[in-house]
């Protein structure tokens, strides 16, 4: 028996695909959790006066805001 005799082309395929797709993984530029969580708390403390949950919208520009209705028999 030959070598290479038995082994299709298919997992060598498969392995060349996953070659490349970890060439590209290594070749991207990374950073460190420690500066991309303190990023994000920059960012969160810069927008946080337009996040809705933090400062509420006022109630007469809320559009969902429950409609109070009265009694009008009294």
């Amino acid at each position: 028996m030959a070598e290479g005799e038995g082994v299709s082309a298919a997992p060598i395929g498969q392995a060349r695909k996953m070659v490349e797709q970890l060439k590209i993984e290594a070749s991207l530029c990374r950073i460190k959790v420690s500066k991309a969580a303190a990023d994000l708390m920059t960012y969160c403390d810069a927008h946080a006066c337009e996040d809705p949950l933090i400062t509420p919208v006022p109630t007469s520009e809320n559009p969902f805001r429950e409609k109070k209705f009265f009694c009008a028999l009294l």
